[in-house]
């Protein structure tokens, strides 16, 4: 929504008074949130970390495919020689056991795996529930019975019996985290259906959907012009809150040995590989698990922060950073500009009634 002048004036002053977008309406809201923002930041550092991760080894000096075998001390079982798991100029983080492989570029490597799937993912479970949830609830009666039992069986499906199955007949040559991205976007679907058919329901009886039907408009130039711009916030809210679960699915499904295969780094595949190293070599395991951790946590928060921002009747479920004082100033704040359709009246300051009521008093004395 652009910045245009709304035109609405009060009585008699000629004032315009200029609409609040939609845009800076949710930035106020989110803005409001401090757990949220910090969250944001958090994001933002890892998708960073995650698209920089060839830069920072280079000036690392490493990568995270060769073997350091002077690095590890072989009578100890491939324990890293060094205190704090070898932790040097050279490596940041140290280095594996067994491996000698640097730590800190399998780590940035592997945010770009798991965030790379998440989002892969997430695409392919939106495209494919807008469209079975659009259909499903502007097609005829049988069209939405057919589409909605197919979606009450992707619903009922386990994701990771599903996963694990498919993941496990297909060849090792097919690209992994390709394969990984597609398996849960293709299965886990159906929670995006539901919720799009239940909205277009609702949508379709308003009267703006009324008047285009009317005017001749065909089945998919409604969904596209009218329908598409009123899911977009229960859409995204809903997508901002898929990351961090497909984070998570990827993450098991490599820590059970069928999602992303080595020397791809990856950090369930890490975890799987330092299940055995928590005592010897503790940082193996932490890492990846901080990590994940992290991210997962960084991401809830952030969609959670979204859904309050998008929906403001919404209370949020977090009970620390959300400034709900902050938030409620700011929807204050952008209602003073908000244009009263029904009255005719905009909230414009008082201070113009003021002297526009002094004004009418003093013409009332003046006898002239």
């Amino acid at each position: 929504m652009s910045e245009a002048l709304v035109a609405s004036q009060t009585a008699g002053t000629g004032i315009s008074v200029p609409a609040v977008s939609g845009a800076r309406q949710f930035w106020r809201r989110l803005r409001a949130q401090r757990a949220a923002l910090v969250a944001a930041v958090v994001v933002a550092l890892l998708v960073l970390v995650a698209l920089a991760a060839p830069l920072l080894t280079a000036i690392e000096g490493q990568d995270p495919f060769t073997y350091h075998p002077s690095l590890i001390d072989s009578a100890r079982g491939g324990v890293p020689t060094g205190s704090f798991g070898g932790i040097t100029g050279d490596h940041w983080l140290g280095v594996e056991p067994q491996t000698g492989r640097d730590l800190f570029a399998r780590l940035a490597y592997g945010a770009r795996v798991s965030l790379g799937v998440a989002l892969g993912a997430t695409v392919v479970q939106v495209f494919i529930g807008v469209v079975i949830g659009v259909a499903a609830g502007l097609g005829s009666r049988w069209v939405d019975q057919l589409l909605s039992r197919i979606t009450d069986i992707i619903v009922a499906m386990p994701l990771m019996i599903m996963s694990l199955a498919l993941l496990a007949i297909v060849p090792n040559s097919f690209p992994r985290p390709l394969l990984v991205a597609g398996v849960i976007g293709l299965i886990a679907w159906g929670n995006v259906a539901k919720i799009v058919r239940a909205q277009t329901l609702t949508l379709k009886e308003l009267d703006y959907v009324a008047a285009a039907r009317l005017s001749g408009w065909g089945t998919w130039r409604i969904a596209r012009r009218e329908l598409l711009p009123g899911l977009a916030a229960p859409v995204i809210t809903y997508s901002a809150l898929l990351f961090p679960m497909n984070i998570s699915a990827e993450a098991a499904l490599s820590f059970l040995g069928v999602g992303v295969k080595p020397p791809t780094p990856s950090w369930g595949q890490m975890l799987t590989a330092a299940d055995v190293w928590y005592q010897a070599a503790p940082q193996y395991l932490l890492l990846p698990a901080g990590a994940l951790f992290v991210t997962v946590l960084s991401l809830t928060v952030l969609g959670d922060g979204v859904r309050t921002a998008l929906d403001p009747r919404a209370a949020s479920r977090l009970r620390v950073g959300t400034g709900r004082k902050r938030e409620a100033k700011a929807d204050a704040s952008g209602k003073k500009l908000a244009v009263d359709a029904g009255s005719g009246r905009s909230t414009v300051d008082p201070s113009i009634n003021t002297i526009k009521s002094a004004d009418a008093n003093s013409e009332k004395e003046d006898p002239a």
